[in-house]
């Protein structure tokens, strides 16, 4: 009798396991790959960290708005500020569960394979992203994100201590890039040219430095010291430019697929003003003809009209973006080399370096124009003139203005200088609901009050209350 139990016991141990062994086979995502392939993880990642950057909740519907650079013509309720707690979820919850995932994995893959080139473009791309979330919501999770494994609810770090992490990935990434390395695959923005990641990773450095310059001023210039010393280069042409160049339809660029079916925008007065005013020749290339023709055939709607206010102003008589930024396959500019010299100026400007200030002014200036196809005899005239000269007793409000010209369309970045510098000047409408201020920061989604509240909290008692009028730490002004 006992032997009989023992061999029944067996006989059913195996069934179960035989069982377990099914339901292991049974329990396969078919749509889940159990050996990803870097290649694929990149091109994706990229492709969803550009789209969330350029598209229409993060860029068109809010820093656009915030910096002036655009203003909408219909559906007016956030050009006047007004959100809620669920108007900034898509930055947080694509750059998290998609971006900073993927890039993750593709750093895990690259040590695993030592194929260090992976790790270094997924380094820089993973710190672009962090620097986008640190720079919207200001502490923000980061030393702890992307852990699932270890970490369900992690803590958010604050804003300075992101910056410096941020400075030492991007130093790893720098030395992990290796132009005679192996080769890699899926990269859509320099289609495996590890020298222009080299240089893109160092000029996000120095675009780091620069936001803590007023805060962190000794920390700045150790950062670019250190790029000095090492003899490493910054991105050193257009053609170096960081950029996702979008293709036709369904792939198209995110601004083309928005007008493709709506109508809610148009140029901002404030930047056609501006531009009017220098005579500057991207006037053409920012903006289209109004439909009716007008006698300035440019016109800028102004940014916080009521709804009744806009459509009394018209779609017609109004000009809508130009159709560059309009086109399909126009790209969407992570770093231009136009921010790199208007960078370079200013750390200049600081005592950062000892380059001349002026002369980096005049070059940013000339190769945003240039980017743009302004021919040179234009190129000239436009620096000739006296408002455009470089005023070194105010190097905040010259830089301030022309870089924020130079980065129309980037919405997050210019919205992000535009409060680092406080140049140029904006006011907002008496229809805004913020008493005359413009929002300096995202609300956090409300999902993180019930998903990680202990961590929302802290954050919130430590760098202030969540409102679109808390000064992050790097706004010093």
């Amino acid at each position: 009798m006992k032997k009989n139990i023992i061999y029944s016991f067996l006989s059913l141990s195996l069934l179960l396991a035989s069982c377990a062994k099914e339901l292991d086979e049974v329990n396969i995502n078919p749509n889940a790959t159990e050996n990803a392939q870097p290649d694929y993880l990149l091109t994706a990642a990229i492709k969803n960290t550009t789209d969330a950057y350029w598209g229409t909740t993060n860029n068109m519907n809010s820093s656009l708005l915030f910096a002036q650079h655009w203003a909408k013509v219909q559906y007016t309720e956030e050009d006047r500020f007004i959100y809620s707690n669920s108007s900034f979820t898509s930055l947080w919850s694509t750059l998290y569960s998609q971006s900073i995932t993927g890039f993750n994995k593709i750093i895990e893959i690259g040590n695993a394979t030592s194929n260090s080139n992976y790790k270094g473009v997924a380094l820089t791309l993973r710190s672009w992203s962090f620097l986008l979330l640190t720079d919207a919501y200001g502490d923000i999770p980061y030393s702890q994100a992307g852990k699932l494994n270890e970490y369900i609810t992690p803590v958010y770090d604050k804003q300075k201590d992101v910056y410096f992490g941020l400075l030492d990935d991007l130093k790893a990434a720098k030395t992990a890039l290796d132009p005679n390395g192996k080769a890699i695959a899926g990269d859509i923005i320099y289609s495996g040219n590890i020298t222009k990641w080299k240089k893109f990773a160092n000029s996000l450095r120095l675009r780091i430095a620069l936001r803590i310059a007023d805060k962190e001023p000794a920390k700045a210039k150790q950062v670019l010291d250190e790029i000095k010393a090492d003899g490493d280069l910054f991105i050193s042409d257009n053609t170096d430019i960081a950029q996702l160049i979008y293709q036709i339809s369904p792939q198209q660029n995110p601004v083309s697929a928005q007008f493709d079916t709506r109508d809610d925008y148009r140029i901002s007065k404030t930047i056609v003003d501006k531009l009017f005013a220098l005579n500057d020749p991207r006037l053409s290339v920012y903006a289209s003809k109004t439909q009716t023709a007008t006698s300035q055939e440019y016109v800028g709607l102004p940014n916080g009209l009521t709804n009744s206010e806009a459509s009394n102003l018209g779609f017609a008589r109004t000009s809508k973006p130009g159709a560059y930024f309009l086109a399909p396959q126009s790209p969407a500019v992570i770093f231009s080399y136009a921010e790199l010299l208007f960078d370079r100026a200013e750390a200049a400007a600081r005592g950062l370096t000892s380059e001349n200030a002026a002369d980096l002014y005049k070059q940013g200036i000339t190769v945003s124009l240039k980017q743009f196809s302004v021919g040179d005899a234009a190129v000239a005239t436009y620096l000739a003139q006296v408002t455009v000269q470089y005023d070194a007793s105010n190097y905040k409000k010259s830089i301030g203005e022309q870089k924020w010209i130079a980065l129309f369309g980037q919405g997050l970045e210019a919205w992000a200088e535009r409060r680092r510098l406080d140049y140029p000047q904006l006011t907002a409408s008496v229809n805004t609901v913020l008493n005359g201020q413009i929002p300096v920061r995202f609300i956090y989604p409300g999902t993180e009050q019930s998903l990680n509240g202990q961590s929302y909290r802290n954050a919130v008692a430590s760098q202030g209350a969540d409102l679109l009028t808390t000064k992050l730490w790097f706004d010093a002004n």
